[in-house]
């Protein structure tokens, strides 16, 4: 790959990753932006309830279903907001034997209270999103964005988890076959689960039993999409793309995700710096020098400014240079500090142009 412009073209998933406050969620928006610019049909998913994705697309409201954004692209433009419980309700509703079935687990107390509080469902159901919009065939390319960096990794291990709990003796022993609710297990597991009642309430149990007698049979089908889901993830299909600021705060957490990445087999496809202090061409030394000089003159507050900048864009440089030596296959993308936010489609064609430009994906 030789810039951002490859990927764009060239993949058909894009995780976009990052610690909070960097421009992920505009990032990946550009990056749907600029493959809708290189005539390709993109639609981009936000896990984020924030409404930043909307109000820079112009959009009154998200929702789980993709909404079309017109604009003078050759290509299709379309964006969505993951709604847990409805993309779960979908994912009952495929794997179910019959509508019984799917209907029984809907209704199920215990099933409505997972599917919206349970701690990685929203991982996980992000996961199924993505898996979703990828076999629809209706978009070549599927960009990601993700929740803040660690909790990023949770929809990384998402379909880990969920095969490791379908493969959990405990799950197993629920779910077995039965004629009653504690008929299903032996008496060690009644004695447990009576006990629970005793915390929780007998009615608490009786639903969570039942819910996960009702999802007997489902399991194989559940198995099978996540492991086809990782499989995705791992292929060259999907580039991840890192993205962060010059702080070396943010650069920590970088760091931190892509050790995370490389532990699962994964690489990082590209790197987007945003907010990076333009280069000037007067270096660090000279401006210092420039300073000494103009020691209680007129302009002696210019020269600090210029001194000051210089000493932090080459902070900022070697900061990055750091970071890159672990990814030295990755495409290095530096955005520079724009003169005011991004919050229109006008301001995303602007990042969209930056990233899709082909030479060689390094702008200062």
């Amino acid at each position: 790959m030789t810039g951002y412009n490859d990927l764009i073209e060239g993949r058909e998933v894009v995780v976009c990753c990052g610690t909070g406050g960097v421009g992920k969620t505009t990032t990946a928006a550009a990056t749907a932006l600029a493959a809708a610019n290189a005539g390709r049909s993109a639609v981009v998913v936000t896990i984020d309830p924030a409404r930043r994705l909307a109000d820079a697309l112009g959009i009154d409201e998200l929702d789980n279903t993709p909404r079309i954004v017109e604009g003078p692209w050759p290509g299709r433009l379309a964006a969505l907001m993951l709604d847990t419980k409805s993309t779960f309700d979908d994912v009952v509703r495929r794997n179910a034997a019959d509508d019984d079935q799917a209907e029984r687990i809907l209704a199920n107390r215990f099933y409505r209270n997972i599917s919206t509080t349970l701690s990685g469902t929203q991982d996980y159901m992000a996961v199924e999103k993505l898996k979703e919009l990828y076999d629809s065939s209706e978009w070549d390319l599927v960009v990601v964005d993700t929740p803040p960096t660690r909790d990023a990794l949770a929809f990384l291990d998402a379909p880990l988890l969920l095969a490791r709990l379908l493969d959990n003796p405990i799950y197993r022993m629920l779910t077995a076959p039965s004629r009653g609710v504690f008929k299903a297990v032996n008496s060690a597991a009644q004695t447990m689960l009576r006990r629970l009642a005793r915390v929780v309430g007998a009615e608490v149990v009786d639903e969570a039993v039942a819910f996960f007698q009702s999802f007997e049979g489902m399991e194989e089908g559940f198995r099978a999409r996540a492991m086809a889901t990782l499989d995705l993830l791992a292929d060259d299909r999907t580039a991840f793309v890192l993205v962060a600021s010059p702080r070396s705060d943010t650069l920590d957490e970088a760091r931190y995700f892509l050790d995370k990445l490389d532990s699962s087999g994964l690489s990082v496809g590209a790197v987007v710096v945003n907010r990076m202090m333009p280069t000037m061409s007067t270096a660090p030394a000279r401006s210092r020098q420039i300073q000494g000089g103009r020691h209680r003159k007129p302009i002696a507050a210019a020269a600090q400014a210029l001194t000051e900048h210089t000493s932090v864009a080459e902070g900022d440089d070697d900061r990055i240079i750091e970071l890159m030596s672990d990814v030295e296959n990755a495409i290095l993308v530096k955005v520079p500090l724009l003169p005011s936010d991004v919050h229109d489609i006008d301001g995303l064609n602007q990042i969209a142009e930056l990233l899709g430009d082909d030479s060689g994906g390094v702008f200062v």
